[in-house]
């Protein structure tokens, strides 16, 4: 492989009058999960699904692995896995019966396509529900199956579309455990989500989308930097003593601090994070002002995401035409 798992320049797709992508530029470097974020609309899965040769582009150039997705689409399907975002695995069949399916399909001989179920299944943490059938399982049971079957092939990269909507936090959980052994196993993965603390936990970089661009890009520290460091924020159990918090807060911050009456709190950018806290906890203690809460705060990608798109980051899924 090159050094680029994936790379993109100039990439355009119209729908009719939508534009899609419009001048998608993107490079992925080997064996890392690279968050791709994006509002409704903003090309995330039009993107994931030329990268994946299932549509074609209208301009520019991709390539996967080092492959042109336009002029070798079938090179690059036998390099990389995809799992959508519903589970595409057989409820009537078990566990294992579905690896050795999708086995099979892959062209793998019978034995062959059992070895690698049985492998799979113990990479997933699967083997003990793997003869029940996948009804039975738990919704992060299931997208954890769907991740090993997009892993029969051992694939170079891996194409992740809202890998865990609609799971619960524990659901959640098992699939990111589960993505962060495949990276450790020197798989590349291009993760779109829209829940933030997804690519917050797993991606080592983030490309953030708005109409059809890359309009940021880099590790989620560098982006939260772009908003500015870390934060002091107190709450008062009397907003009779907002004005004082005020002051205090002041003193250790080079900008003015905000004051939200309804909720109490103050707030305001430090950069000596202990020492900040530490004086503006004396100076209130001294003045005798009774405190709900005090601590330090940094930013999170969701304020990144609504500074650089202008509005917040949304839960329903992207509607994109096929």
């Amino acid at each position: 492989m090159p050094e680029n798992a994936i790379l993109a320049e100039g990439v355009r797709k119209h729908y009719g009058e939508k534009r899609a992508l419009d001048g998608f530029d993107l490079t992925v470097p080997k064996g890392m999960v690279y968050g791709l974020l994006g509002p409704n609309g903003a090309g995330k899965t039009t993107a994931v699904r030329i990268l994946a040769t299932l549509v074609r582009l209208d301009g520019g150039r991709a390539e996967v692995t080092g492959l042109d997705v336009a002029a070798r689409p079938r090179q690059v399907r036998r390099r990389i896995g995809l799992a959508g975002q519903h589970a595409a695995v057989d409820e009537v069949l078990t566990g294992r019966q579905n690896l050795r399916m999708f086995g099979r399909l892959f062209h793998l001989g019978k034995r062959r396509a059992a070895e690698r179920a049985d492998e799979l299944l113990e990479r997933f943490d699967l083997l003990d529900a793997a003869d029940k059938g996948v009804k039975q399982y738990s919704g992060g049971m299931r997208r954890r199956l769907d991740l090993a079957a997009s892993m029969i092939l051992a694939p170079d990269v891996l194409f992740l579309d809202e890998p865990t909507t609609g799971l619960d936090p524990r659901g959640r959980n098992e699939v990111w455990r589960s993505v962060r052994s495949l990276v450790a196993q020197g798989t590349t993965v291009l993760l779109t989500t829209q829940y933030l603390d997804e690519a917050d936990q797993l991606a080592d970089r983030i490309a953030v989308l708005d109409h059809g661009r890359v309009i940021a890009d880099g590790t989620p520290g560098s982006l939260k930097r772009l908003i500015g460091g870390d934060r002091i924020e107190v709450v008062v159990r009397d907003p009779a003593d907002l004005p004082a918090t005020a002051a205090a807060v002041a003193r250790v911050s080079s900008a003015e601090p905000q004051v939200d009456a309804t909720a109490a709190r103050v707030h305001a950018p430090v950069t000596e994070r202990v020492a900040a806290l530490t004086e503006v906890a004396r100076t209130l203690q001294d003045d005798g002002v009774a405190v709900e809460d005090i601590g330090l705060r940094r930013p999170t990608l969701d304020e990144v995401f609504l500074r650089l798109t202008g509005h917040p980051a949304e839960d329903d899924k992207e509607k994109v035409e096929a």
